[in-house]
């Protein structure tokens, strides 16, 4: 069984994939050049994959997409879009939409066959007007906010150093008060730190360490020591640039035993039970980018074979479980 912190399936699905074809099907017509896929609901099914956080993100312009978002206004549609999309598949019974921690134990105590379960997460704020805006996105299911991607209205982001701007730390605010996770992945330095201060609830569902890959998209390690004091868990991201220094565009294979040492570096810093998968497949890269051995989302299982025995079902889904069941 796994669990996973970070997949962009609607994402995905508005970008012309068909999430619902095996994905052989799905690579046969895939429209996104460049990148073969690695994820359709029967490909996470396959692998027992029982729970995910399934993102709305909103992509900005001039980061690689013609269409992206200038204001606040585009970045809602394209929220409200995914969102849409979600809301479709639960209709037609493809997954089943996670809203409460007792939501997500009633599922996992269920059948192995049921729907996936997916928990909303949204990955850059800017969908979000401002903080009296928040109560809107918790009433649709959203349960994580991750203020930044790059730069956005409320936080600096990864490659866009920053602190919060003072309407992102009445955002966080509110997220504290309505119990909204925060989601620490891409949030630089500076807002990472006035956003512990204010003391949401905090978890980084995508992220590896800074202290193997330098760049402030990845967690120092007094950032991981905050975020496993506050409770809180990181997910394992399965790209190559991610896990070994490599430019961008770079096509290295990249073993997984390197992304194991990520790992094992944060076990060291705070014990396995906050160690956790969030692979990102799929966000923005195909498997031309991914480690050797992960050439679609079965292989993920691979990766335990690299980990400590005592460990492996942990970061699988056991601990992802807990916090789910506990916190959410």
């Amino acid at each position: 069984m796994l669990i996973d912190g970070h997949l962009d399936l609607a994402f995905n699905a508005l970008n012309g994939r068909d999430l619902t074809l095996p994905l052989e099907g799905l690579r046969a017509g895939d429209p996104v050049r460049d990148e073969t896929a690695t994820v359709s609901l029967p490909e996470l099914r396959r692998a027992d994959l029982r729970v995910c956080f399934g993102t709305l993100f909103a992509l900005p312009h001039g980061a690689g997409s013609p269409g992206g978002y200038s204001d606040h206004a585009g970045a809602r549609a394209q929220a409200l879009a995914q969102l849409d999309v979600y809301l479709r598949w639960e209709d037609q019974g493809l997954i089943r939409l996670l809203h409460s921690r007792e939501a997500v134990a009633v599922h996992l105590d269920g059948p192995g066959d049921a729907p996936l379960g997916v928990v909303l997460l949204m990955e850059g704020a800017d969908p979000i007007r401002d903080a009296g805006d928040l109560p809107f996105w918790v009433e649709r299911g959203v349960r994580v906010v991750g203020p930044a991607w790059g730069r956005t209205r409320f936080a600096g982001g990864t490659g866009a150093p920053g602190p919060l701007t003072p309407e992102g730390r009445e955002l966080v605010q509110a997220m504290r008060d309505l119990g909204v996770t925060l989601d620490a992945s891409h949030l630089d330095d500076a807002s990472f730190w006035e956003a512990m201060e204010v003391g949401p609830q905090v978890i980084a569902t995508h992220a590896n360490s800074r202290a193997l890959v330098p760049g402030n998209r990845h967690l120092t390690d007094d950032m991981v020591r905050a975020v496993a004091q506050a409770g809180g868990m990181i997910g394992l991201v399965f790209l190559n640039r991610f896990i070994r220094p490599l430019p961008e565009g770079s096509l290295d294979a990249v073993p997984l035993g390197e992304l194991a040492a990520h790992a094992r570096h944060y076990a060291a810093l705070v014990g396995w039970e906050h160690v956790a998968l969030g692979t990102d497949l799929d966000g923005g890269f195909g498997a031309e980018k991914t480690p050797q051995g992960v050439g679609r989302y079965t292989d993920v299982h691979a990766l335990f074979s690299e980990l400590p025995p005592e460990a492996r079902e942990g970061v699988a889904w056991g601990n992802w479980a807990r916090w789910l069941t506990r916190r959410l």
